[in-house]
């Protein structure tokens, strides 16, 4: 199984574990079957959701409306969907190099 995968609408899913309060948002590698993300965000009233969600929208282009928490509101481990993205997971990347 892989962190990432295409529904039947051909939607992006990807599966991710979150470590807060880091000095900045970014994508660090594979933590098992999941992308780690570190945000620079606490996990209180849902300000690290919010922030995750943003960075993901920025990321793949898409309005904030298309990025969907579908698991793990109160977990580390969340599943996200980004619909009808023309980006591919491999922009989560960019950030791994720097960029």
């Amino acid at each position: 199984m892989s962190w990432y995968r295409s529904d039947r609408d051909n939607n992006l899913v990807i599966t991710l574990h979150i470590q807060t309060g880091a000095k900045r948002t970014e994508a660090v590698g594979l933590h098992g079957e999941a992308l780690k993300v570190k945000l620079a965000a606490s996990p209180i009233e849902g300000k690290a959701n919010a922030a995750l969600l943003k960075f993901l929208a920025k990321r793949f282009n898409v309005p904030l409306s298309r990025v969907t928490l579908k698991k793990g509101a109160k977990s580390r481990h969340k599943v996200i969907e980004i619909r009808q993205s023309a980006r591919g997971p491999g922009v989560l990347f960019k950030s791994l190099k720097g960029n």
